[in-house]
């Protein structure tokens, strides 16, 4: 089964190391290796830890709030969501466009899927 590795631009909205710099947006690379483990996803910003999370968790977060360890997805306005990343150096808070999102788990699903014979 192949890869998906996706890059996407993204907003990261609360980070001690960007107080008072312009938040501009940062590529983030999300990706899916159903070899690894065909239920998480990952995400990785730059210089700063890779997340590895369920699919299910990014699915759900879209359409309503949801998580309650170390991240939590929920939808922010119409056209974007947030992604919460907890971690012993802190809290980051970052804002992707829905679509990209979407896009991404519709291209895991079709990695996913059964090749028929």
């Amino acid at each position: 089964m192949p890869v998906v590795e996706q890059y996407a631009r993204a907003h990261i909205v609360t980070d001690e190391d960007l107080v008072g710099e312009e938040r501009a947006a940062v590529p983030v690379v999300l990706r899916y290796d159903p070899e690894d483990d065909p239920r998480a996803v990952r995400v990785r910003l730059p210089g700063r830890h890779e997340w590895t999370f369920s699919r299910t968790l990014l699915e759900q977060g879209l359409r309503a709030p949801t998580g309650t360890g170390d991240v939590r997805v929920w939808p922010c306005g119409r056209v974007q969501a947030v992604v919460e990343f907890h971690s012993a150096r802190g809290v980051s808070v970052v804002q992707f466009e829905t679509k990209a999102l979407l896009r991404f788990l519709r291209r895991t699903y079709m990695a996913a899927a059964p090749v028929a014979h």
